[in-house]
């Protein structure tokens, strides 16, 4: 393990935003817990797929969709209450 200093841009639970040295743009911090949860609805989504149950793996994707989309639009906030431009074009 080793220390840095890294750039906070945002501290929200479960949302923090901060840029890690040597990278030019800040990135979306994923708790452990969280990151675990969304390869499991992921994974679930599949096996409904494969069940032939698409409507519940809709439900399911969309779920992660709202989740991921929140993140994002956190994201693109912080970024530009700080004056930072996005590392994507939309």
């Amino acid at each position: 393990m080793k220390k840095e200093e890294v750039e906070i841009y945002s501290d929200a639970s479960n949302i923090a935003v901060m840029r890690h040295p040597g990278r030019e743009f800040p990135g979306s911090l994923i708790q452990g817990d969280s990151l675990y949860s969304l390869l499991q609805n992921i994974k679930e989504a599949k096996q409904e797929i494969d069940n032939g149950d698409s409507g519940e793996a809709s439900e399911i994707l969309n779920d992660v969709i709202e989740n991921l989309t929140f993140r994002l639009e956190h994201y693109k906030k912080v970024l530009k209450e700080h004056g930072r431009d996005l590392p994507f074009v939309e």
